[in-house]
């Protein structure tokens, strides 16, 4: 008679427990132990006695040679951006993602530019053969070598896999696939790990690249135990809000390359396309003589990018004024507001305040914090900043303005989209030069403002 056994899983880091418990001993979240059912009957196998000879032998580092290095080019700029060039052979690659904001809109329009030299199988367990078909011809693949699979059962994918021997695999998606000798439904903690393990030793052992679509929970982080992020090679994150054209890709971890960098696209009725000049995507339709905005610049990796944030304060009708950050850390926010009233004067104790970074960015990068606050007193005082103006600097619990990396390459954006007056801290001020704009170092927050306002 077969022993059933149930043990409590935590779906955030994998945790196993043989009780339930309300909050994770493991990572401490609540609510996430789920129950999952284990059959104990089957007796371990022997353990096969292997001599020393046949074990593997460590091998020196000038032993090894990387001049077949190759990353195979994927036609779309910015993801290669992200990848750190291309796609490496024998990579496990994670793509999550809210649902609807393009994950596997992406993998399907590279198909079409790789499948002209290589042989790729998507593999859907959420889609039907007609409906792959249909998405395909709304975003023109057409590609011969592309041959798709509907199949939910790990194991008979990566049997095929061995069979056909493509050069590029893709899952969509990792929740809909099973293993038929575990007892958990598809979706949950064991399912999700032993699927990626299995996918991953397929990857490696035939040295084929593949492309695993994963979901994201409520909280934004992808579904299923950490573990599953330290097994793969690549996690990349689609961020942006699905109701806006802007989506950013994110590389959250990656073994072959910079997670610095970020790729921009922008979806259309065709699917998405490439912006490779953001910053004026997302400067467009940018309100003149208004107050609460001003423009900042970022930098994400390599990539310098103007911004526009976009700062409320109104009168509050309640005790407690409301605060709401959208694309900036609210944490950061509500210290910056300490500041401004602490060290600057700037009183914000009665109003509700609001902060946007406008195209879905989000930007956690201390130097948009001048920015934010040239914004916000903007709206208390309904004083517009000048519109020919970039602001960018770090601020200090002191009230002062600290200097910045990358100071040079900022201002060289900005004056390439037309921009006049540059107000940077005033100790980045030896390390720039530039004749087409005008450079205002500041020292404190004061100062800043009277040099951006009209």
């Amino acid at each position: 008679m077969a022993k059933i056994k149930s043990v409590y899983i935590c779906s955030e880091c994998g945790h196993e427990s043989p009780k339930w418990y309300g909050k994770c001993p493991g990572c401490g979240e609540w609510n996430t132990m789920n129950e999952e059912i284990k059959d104990t009957s089957k007796t371990a196998p022997a353990v096969k006695k292997r001599s020393y000879s046949s074990y593997a032998k460590p091998f020196s580092i000038d032993e090894i040679s990387t001049e077949d290095e190759h990353r195979y080019d994927t036609g779309c700029k910015e993801l290669n951006r992200v990848l750190g060039g291309g796609i490496v052979k024998g990579s496990l690659i994670l793509l999550g993602g809210d649902p609807g904001i393009g994950k596997s809109t992406v993998l399907m329009q590279i198909c079409q530019f790789m499948g002209e030299g290589l042989k790729i199988l998507y593999v859907s367990g959420e889609e039907s053969k007609r409906q792959l078909k249909l998405r395909a011809v709304r975003l023109g693949v057409d590609s011969p070598n592309l041959f798709v699979m509907t199949e939910t059962d790990v194991e008979v994918v990566c049997e095929q896999i061995k069979n056909e021997k493509p050069d590029l695999v893709m899952i969509d998606s990792i929740q809909t696939m099973n293993l038929t000798e575990l007892s958990s439904s598809p979706g949950s903690v064991t399912q999700v790990r032993e699927c990626t393990n299995l996918l991953m030793r397929t990857a490696k052992g035939l040295d084929i690249p593949m492309f695993v679509v994963g979901h994201v929970n409520k909280e934004g982080s992808i579904a299923g135990p950490k573990v599953l992020e330290h097994i793969v090679d690549t996690v990349l994150h689609f961020e942006g809000d699905k109701q806006m054209s802007c989506r950013i890709l994110r590389a959250v971890k990656n073994r072959y390359g910079s997670t610095n960098e970020i790729g921009v696209f922008e979806m259309t009725d065709k699917g998405l396309r490439e912006v490779e000049n953001p910053s004026v995507m997302l400067l467009s339709g940018r309100p003149t003589n208004v107050s609460g905005t001003c423009v900042t610049c970022t930098i994400e990796g390599s990539r310098p990018i103007l911004a526009e944030t976009q700062g409320l304060a109104t009168q509050s009708g309640y005790g407690n004024p409301r605060r709401m950050a959208t694309g900036y850390d609210y944490n950061r926010l509500s210290m910056l507001l300490a500041v401004l009233e602490k060290r600057a004067g700037y009183y914000f104790s009665n109003s509700d305040t609001y902060i946007n970074i406008v195209g879905g960015l989000r930007v956690d990068e201390p130097a948009i914090d001048l920015s934010i606050a040239m914004a916000l007193i903007s709206s208390l005082k309904d004083t517009p900043v000048d519109e020919k103006a970039v602001v960018f600097g770090e601020i200090g619990l002191a009230g002062e303005i600290r200097s910045v990396s990358q100071a040079q390459m900022r201002v060289n954006e900005a004056v390439r989209l037309g921009f006049t007056k540059i107000v940077l801290p005033y100790h980045n001020l030896k390390g720039v030069s530039c004749d087409e704009a005008e450079l205002i170092g500041v020292k404190n927050i004061r100062d800043a403002f009277e040099a951006v306002s009209l």
